[in-house]
């Protein structure tokens, strides 16, 4: 076997396993910013909702 074959082969794993590693940390990070953005929506939501309830009826 060709020693530039088997070179290529490795070349391409090391990038799929790569790819594979950022994809996994892109996937946690967009994780922990859906809980952020749900916590900072339901404080909005509340607060809202107080608001509302302290707001005087016309």
């Amino acid at each position: 076997m060709s020693w530039t074959l088997v070179c290529a082969v490795l070349l391409a794993t090391a990038g799929l396993l790569v790819l594979g590693v950022l994809a996994c940390r892109l996937w946690l990070d967009v994780r922990a910013l859906a809980r952020e953005v749900d916590g900072a929506s339901r404080a909005l939501a509340e607060a809202a909702g107080q608001l509302a309830a302290a707001a005087p009826v016309r």
